[in-house]
C-alpha cells in the first residue's frame, strides 16, 4: 500500500505509533444493487470496501474520486456521504507494524465511467457481490463493521 510523503515523514518521527488519520471509503453499487468490494495486495484479511487516506489539501469527496480511480481505474458518479465512522473496528496494524486509527468518510457511488479492475499494486482482486450474499462473504473487520452502520449487512 503506497505512503504518502506527508505520512512517512510522520512515520520517520514517531515510528510505529498509532496515529489518527482521515481516510474514505466508497461503497461502488451497481445498477443490480451489487456492492463491489475488493481484496488489497499482500493482504489474507478478506475482502475490503476501496478507499484510502484524505492528502493534505484534498477534500474527503475529492479523495474518494481519486482513491477509487487510482486502485479500480473508473470514474464513479458524484459520491453520496453516508456516515463518518471511528473507533476500535478502524483501527488498523498494517504487515509492518504501522498502526492507523481511521476516522472514515463513507461515500455510496455509481460508476459513472469505465470497466473496474484491480490496479495490481494496491488491489489485487475485485469481485461484485449481492447483498443476500454479504453475511457469507469474508470481510475484514472494518469492512464489516462498515457495511453494519450503513445498513448494507444486517448485524
Amino acid at each position: 500500500m503506497a505512503i504518502s510523503p506527508y505520512l512517512a515523514r510522520l512515520r520517520a518521527v514517531i515510528g510505529h505509533e498509532l496515529v489518527h488519520l482521515p481516510s474514505v471509503s466508497v461503497i461502488v453499487v451497481d445498477e443490480q444493487a451489487r456492492l463491489l468490494l475488493v481484496r488489497h495486495a499482500g493482504s489474507r484479511d478478506g475482502w475490503a470496501v476501496p478507499g484510502g487516506a484524505v492528502e493534505i489539501g484534498e477534500s474527503p469527496a475529492e479523495a474518494a474520486v481519486r482513491e477509487i480511480r487510482e486502485e479500480i481505474g473508473v470514474q464513479i458518479s458524484q459520491p453520496r456521504l453516508l456516515d463518518v465512522l471511528g473507533g476500535t473496528d478502524y483501527e488498523v496494524t498494517y504487515p509492518n507494524g504501522d498502526r492507523v486509527a481511521y476516522v472514515t468518510a463513507v461515500y455510496e457511488a455509481g460508476i459513472a465511467e469505465g470497466a473496474p479492475a484491480p490496479d495490481g499494486e494496491e488491489i489485487s482482486e475485485l469481485d461484485w457481490f449481492t447483498p443476500a450474499q454479504l453475511p457469507g462473504v469474508d470481510l475484514n473487520r472494518f469492512t464489516r463493521a462498515l457495511l453494519r452502520a450503513t445498513g448494507h449487512l444486517a448485524t
